[in-house]
Order: C-alpha cells, then structure tokens, then sequence
C-alpha cells in the first residue's frame, strides 16, 4: 500500500487526492486536469481539440448501460478464479482484500518482453480466463463494434465508409495495488504502419482519482513525434535494418517497448505535467498515435478493480499495421 505522507514534506497530488505511479506519488505541480469534451459541440471543435491537445475526453459518448453491461460480463466470466470478493455483484467488481494482489496481475503492464504472460503459476487461472475474455461474443461481436463510437470515429476523422476497426485490442483489468501501465505512445507497437490511427481507451465502469485510471502528459503528442524521430535515427546510427528498426522492442528502446516505466521521472525529465481525471461509464478518451500516457495505481478505496479496453481504428485505404489484424496473444511480438 502507499506510503503514509509526511506533513511538510507531502502534499496532496490532485484536489486533495494521492495519486501514485509506479516510481511514487506525484506532485501537485506535476498535476493538471486532463480537459473535457462534450459531444454537444459541433463535430469541427471535437476535431480541431483532438489534433491541437492529442487527445479527446468524451464525456457519456457510449450508453452507460452498454458498458456497465459489459463490465458486469467481464466479471462474470473472471469469477471462478475467486477475484471478486463474496456475496458482491459482478459489476461491481469489487476484489477480495483476502487475496494476495500479486496473484491477480494485469496483463498488458510491461511485461518483459513486450507483452509476455505475467505473474507465476499461482496467476495461472486469472491471467487466462483475462485473456480468453478478449474471444467472448458480448466484448468482440457487441462492445468493440459498438456502432456509436465507429459512428463518431468515421465522423470526426472525415473517413466515413473507410474507417475500419481493427481486430486486436486489449482488455486490461488493474486489481488494486498492482502495477500500473508505464510510459508510452501506441506508435511504438504500430510501426509497420502510417502514424495515423486512432487509439479509443474505454473505461469500463466507473474510475475514480485513485482508481488506476489513464494519465496523459500534456502536449505529449508533440513530444512523441520528436522522440520517435529520434529513435528511427539511432536506429540508423545503430545499423538496425528497416524491420528491427519497426521492432518496438528494438535495442533503443526498454525491453517492454516502454519510454520508462516511472511518470513522475518522466514528468520532471521534460517539465511536463500529467493531465488526470475521473471517469465513468460511458466516457471515452481518444488519443493520436504519438500522445504520451500511463497510469496510476490503483489505490480505489473500496476495492474496486479498475477495467478498461484499447480499441483501434485506422483508414483503410492507407497503410496500417496489419499484424493487429488478429486476436490479441501473449508473446505475439507487437
């Protein structure tokens, strides 16, 4: 659990809550408000706030009983690894403090490698009823086609008829105290590609300061662009032919294909601040290839497992990455 803060030394991260990552908590000057957007605004606003920040908080884009009904799925389908503490709803998704957090990791976190299978033995049963998730009819028939976000998608991007959902997405669940997401931009894991996708990153329920939800660095999108250029370049200093060189795994890059794997380092690193907020069911965050985001540990207190999905979408008629044209897997190289 968090360390208890020291008066004089420790302040609060944001609005009177601690907010931790996976090198400490964070500074309240470290600290903003990530923006919201409604979809009341006309669709040329939405866009023009999604190219000048790098991303788009949509507040209630998706029906709120779609995604608590996906939510209450999720955990219906994890129940049998004893998660979810007794006599609680599945959609609640509240995690048995009785159990070791480590036994129930989040895949998806950086695991070395790239996006081997975490935990031991012991996670056995967890980690794979989490990942065959991704193959039930009510997550990959229902909730990752839902019809208004590919509506929005193809409205605002101007793509229409063209814009395709691509089939490899990831389900993270964050049980409470575990690790949180590092450092990155989804350019690293889609360079056999044009840098033109659109990354949605769903709350699947109900997120709040302390629950583990997606941080983003502010202007991180124009940050990601510099860096990637600047990859690309050791790459070619390094000797790295074109397909090493796409490999977000490469020899420039940490072994999980992570920037880094602490934000509040990272953050004082560039003098950037981490933009946060709560979520709720229904919000949608859309964000451009290069915008740098993570996490926050999940520190809910009240147990409460934080869940949320990855979906993509791209042009189909330019270039993309179509090794994501498959079912997500561990140890699958991207």
């Amino acid at each position: 659990m968090p360390h208890t803060l020291i008066p004089g030394r420790d302040e609060p991260s944001f609005n009177s809550e601690n907010l931790y990552v996976n090198d400490g908590l964070l500074r309240p000057d470290q600290v903003g408000q990530l923006r919201k957007s409604s979809t009341d605004l006309a669709i040329e606003e939405l866009h023009h706030r999604y190219n000048s920040d790098g991303y788009l908080f949509l507040k209630q884009l998706l029906p709120r009983a779609d995604v608590l009904s996906a939510r209450s799925s999720y955990f219906t389908h994890l129940s049998p690894s004893g998660v979810l503490a007794p006599g609680t709803a599945p959609v609640d998704g509240i995690f048995d403090s009785c159990n070791d957090p480590s036994h129930f990791p989040g895949i998806g976190a950086g695991a070395a490698g790239g996006n081997g299978k975490p935990g031991t033995a012991t996670a056995e049963r967890f980690v794979d009823l989490a990942l065959s998730a991704h193959h039930a009819e009510w997550y990959k028939e229902k909730f990752c086609k839902h019809p208004v976000l590919k509506d929005f998608i193809a409205r605002m991007t101007s793509w229409g008829d063209s814009t395709l959902g691509v089939r490899r997405s990831l389900l993270r669940n964050n049980t409470p105290g575990n690790k949180a997401i590092g450092v990155h931009y989804d350019q690293i894991f889609l360079r056999h590609g044009e840098p033109t996708s659109v990354t949605a990153w769903i709350p699947m329920g109900d997120i709040g300061l302390t629950g583990g939800g997606l941080i983003y660095l502010e202007n991180g999108h124009t940050l990601g662009r510099g860096i990637e250029a600047d990859f690309s370049q050791k790459a070619r200093d390094s000797g790295l032919n074109e397909e090493e060189t796409k490999n977000a795994f490469n020899q420039n890059m940490l072994s999980t294909g992570l920037l880094a794997d602490g934000p509040r380092e990272y953050s004082d690193t560039f003098n950037r601040r981490w933009l946060v907020t709560k979520y709720e069911a229904g919000d949608v965050v859309l964000h451009n290839p290069f915008a740098i985001h993570a996490s926050t540990i999940n520190f809910d207190p009240n147990n409460v497992i934080r869940v949320g999905t990855d979906l993509r979408f791209v042009d189909r008629r330019k270039p993309w990455d179509t090794r994501w044209d498959k079912d997500y897997e561990f140890n699958d190289g991207v």
